[in-house]
């Protein structure tokens, strides 16, 4: 095993990586930004550094300044949590370059699936469904116009780089995918420094499920599970469930069988996630994405599965065998993980500040993993995720009734925070019910 780990990362995802190391006996190297001083992260690992001011750009994304603190620490591994420098692909092979392990896939299945269309047209070929859209990135307004019309209106403007829900629009007709077509260039080009757009078909009524797959150490890859993650806000996540409501057995088999065979595609190795989206309709489903790194809902599958697929990931970089069978995997029970954001729960918008209050719930089945205790600053410069509240229960209905209780007993005080969605939510006989879509969100407000 792995005997020193640096994590590239902060916040809730840091602590989580740190609390698993810390089980193993691993040695954990922290680094942060100046705004993150006073976080946990920082004084739970065994050795923390700077590398920069709260401007990511210069700190959880400055490469120079990480493999610096690697370095100087003396760590044989980096695990880079989610985001950032997640699926970075230059960063991947240059940690492998400085002869320390890189905790995640290759940078070749990075490098493949990060752009969309490649994407697309890799799983494709592999077999997997993939909805109808271009091959090729539409190179300008005339292209993306006749692509649209061959495709049939609604359809999804993407950026072809993008990911997380970012640098997306819908557009209805000709005179709106005018409009988006130029707003998701631009911003593709000012957050991923490559214009390229992607034209697909949109599904007005579509559920979001996922497939997590590990792609283990001997070359196998398997499918642990979906997760729904049909509640969103602008297209972002709130939140994710294990099993998902809407996947019969007979559709389970098929969905897990396609996300093994994207994984062998690229020759996967380590912990990814293939997204698809579900028409409820007629129980087709679509490729959308695979992110190549740790998803933040991940927890929902540790707890029906009962692994920790942190210490699968460090086991699989080290080399090593799954602590589970892979031919008989028992999955059981259902959680539900509920994000807790630094925003308002009318309109979502962001609202940092000092963290005066935070009392996280406890009992049977409540599982908080959280980046912020009281006396911390929930500061502007990342994003608004402050906790992950985790449930688990017998059943789906159990499930539910220990979230409400577990949201009538986390109290955050200082920053905003959506608790009260949440509360709103976990009632919502549409929610309630299990037959809900990604709209859901804008239906209650």
């Amino acid at each position: 095993m792995i005997e020193s780990l640096l994590v590239a990362n902060r916040g809730e995802i840091a602590r989580r990586i740190i609390r698993t190391a810390k089980r193993l006996g691993i040695r954990t190297v922290a680094v942060h930004s100046e705004a993150d001083a006073g976080l946990p992260f920082v004084t739970e690992a065994d050795e923390a550094v700077c590398v920069g001011p709260a401007n990511p750009a210069q700190s959880y994304r400055n490469v120079e300044a990480i493999l610096a603190a690697a370095k100087s620490t003396g760590v044989q591994a980096i695990h880079p949590g989610y985001g950032f420098l997640s699926e970075n692909a230059a960063f991947a092979r240059t940690v492998e370059e400085n002869g320390l392990i890189w905790v995640g896939p290759g940078a070749d299945a990075i490098t493949a699936m990060g752009d969309k269309i490649n994407a697309r047209n890799l799983m494709a070929a592999a077999g997997v469904p993939v909805a109808p859209g271009t091959t090729d990135p539409a190179a300008d307004l005339d292209a993306a116009v006749a692509a649209a019309a061959e495709i049939g209106y609604p359809v999804m403007v993407k950026a072809a780089a993008g990911g997380g829900g970012m640098g997306m629009g819908v557009a209805t007709d000709e005179t709106a995918l005018r409009t988006e077509y130029d707003k998701v260039r631009s911003f593709a080009e000012r957050m991923f420094g490559d214009g390229s757009v992607l034209i697909e078909r949109y599904f007005p009524r579509v559920r979001h499920v996922e497939v997590q797959i590990l792609g283990l150490a001997d070359g196998r890859v398997v499918a642990l599970g979906e997760r729904e993650c049909s509640v969103q806000r602008r297209n972002q996540k709130l939140v994710e469930e294990s099993p998902s409501p809407a996947v019969s057995p007979e559709l389970r088999e098929r969905f897990l069988a396609a996300a093994v065979r994207a994984g062998e595609a690229v020759g996967y190795r380590n912990a990814g996630t293939v997204e698809c989206l579900l028409d409820p309709a007629s129980n087709e489903f679509f490729f959308l994405e695979m992110n190549t790194r740790l998803q933040v809902e991940h927890p929902v599958t540790e707890l029906v599965y009962g692994i920790d697929l942190v210490e699968e990931q460090l086991r699989v970089a080290a080399g090593l065998a799954p602590t589970f069978d892979p031919d008989a995997l028992t999955p059981g029970g259902h959680a539900i993980e509920l994000r807790i954001n630094a925003e308002d729960p009318k309109r979502f918008l962001p609202g940092p500040g000092v963290v005066s209050t935070w009392t996280e719930p406890t009992g049977a089945g409540v599982r908080v993993d959280s980046g912020y205790v009281a006396g911390n600053t929930v500061t502007p410069f990342y994003d608004s995720l402050m906790a992950k509240l985790i449930v688990f229960g017998a059943d789906r209905a159990e499930a539910i009734e220990r979230a409400r209780t577990a949201v009538a007993g986390f109290e955050v005080v200082g920053p905003k925070c959506n608790l009260p969605f949440f509360a709103e939510l976990l009632e919502n006989a549409e929610f309630v019910s299990g037959d809900y879509d990604t709209g859901i969100v804008g239906r209650m407000r």
